[in-house]
C-alpha cells in the first residue's frame, strides 16, 4: 500500500485498513478501487507535494475523487508522512493530537 512513497502514522495506517475492510465487506471491486485510488493519490502527492493547498496545523490535504476520504499529509525528511486517511463525515481536526507526538 504505497509503502515506498509514504510513511503512515500508525493511526493513519489503521484508518486505511479499516476503510479497506469496510469496502471489502461490501464489494471486492470497491475495495480494490479504493486502494488503487489511494496509490494513485500518493504517487501524485510524492511527485509534487507542495502543489497541494496548505490545510491545517502545517499539513496539506488531497481529496480523493471517488471516495469520501482525504489524505492529510506533511513533508518530513524528504518523505511524505500520512497523518490521516480522513473520512469526510468524521469530526474535523480529530487527528490534530497526532502531530504533537
Amino acid at each position: 500500500m504505497s509503502g515506498e512513497q509514504a510513511r503512515y502514522f500508525p493511526a493513519a495506517g489503521l484508518e486505511l485498513e479499516e476503510a479497506f475492510e469496510w469496502y471489502l465487506e461490501r464489494s471486492l471491486k470497491a475495495a480494490e478501487e479504493f486502494l488503487l485510488e489511494i496509490d494513485r493519490a500518493l504517487a501524485v502527492i510524492a511527485a509534487a507535494p507542495r502543489i497541494w493547498p496548505q490545510f491545517e496545523a502545517g499539513t496539506r490535504r488531497f481529496v480523493l475523487r471517488q471516495f469520501p476520504y482525504s489524505i492529510i499529509f506533511r513533508e518530513a525528511d524528504s518523505a511524505i508522512e500520512v497523518v490521516a486517511v480522513a473520512h469526510h463525515k468524521r469530526r474535523p481536526r480529530y487527528w490534530y493530537h497526532r502531530l504533537k507526538s
